[in-house]
């Protein structure tokens, strides 16, 4: 079975023979920059409380952390917005696996920062099943120290792309979150985490469901 992160490697090797050479070495540098940063570093990890958080999910509805703690742990993952193809390539791996979460007693909910209206298309394009919640302006993502400002120079390439951050971030068109997953038991702390400034990296569905089943 093809794992997640080599379908993402080989998506981003396709995409790069795509992309003209002056992007690709701004995307690159700006990878570079904020692997230096030490943002990752910053996150929340392993055996941290999570944060408490009420956010909007696609439909409208308030999902809190509280709420789902109360029936039992979650997972609980950031992606970049439905504009990113890793992140739709990390969520359609994630609905793949998506019974065997709830089947471990576990509910999954995905964050990004853009609106609700560009939460349910993409809810809806790739037949999700879990919730998708809209951290406006990355209160959220910030509180798990994940939230980064683009540089100027990768904001502008991802104008000309067409990604239209300004419309579907409501305003906060340059920060975004590092890519994460977290697995929180009852008590509501972080059993297990992926954090990774690469955004063409992210957490292995078998990592999760195996986290999982050491909570039992």
């Amino acid at each position: 079975m093809t794992t997640l992160n080599a379908e993402l490697r080989t998506f981003f090797e396709a995409r790069q023979q795509q992309i003209p050479a002056e992007v690709r070495e701004i995307m690159r540098r700006a990878g570079q920059e904020l692997t230096d940063s030490g943002q990752a570093g910053h996150a929340l990890t392993t055996g941290a409380q999570a944060p408490r958080f009420s956010l909007p999910s696609a439909t409208g509805e308030t999902v809190t952390l509280d709420g789902l703690l109360a029936r039992g742990p979650v997972v609980l993952t950031f992606y970049r917005g439905a504009w990113c193809p890793y992140c739709n390539i990390a969520l359609r791996a994630l609905q793949q696996r998506h019974e065997e979460i709830p089947a471990r007693g576990a509910r999954l909910v995905a964050v990004s920062p853009q609106i609700p209206d560009e939460s349910l298309s993409l809810a809806e394009k790739h037949g999700l099943a879990f919730d998708v919640l809209s951290d406006l302006g990355s209160d959220t993502a910030k509180q798990y120290g994940l939230a980064f400002d683009l540089p100027d120079d990768l904001a502008a390439v991802y104008d000309k792309l067409g990604f239209d951050l300004q419309r579907v971030n409501a305003g906060h068109p340059r920060t975004l979150p590092l890519p994460a997953t977290y697995v929180i038991d009852r008590a509501g702390v972080i059993r297990w985490s992926f954090v990774d400034p690469d955004y063409t990296a992210r957490a292995e569905p078998s990592a999760i469901l195996t986290a999982l089943d050491e909570l039992a």
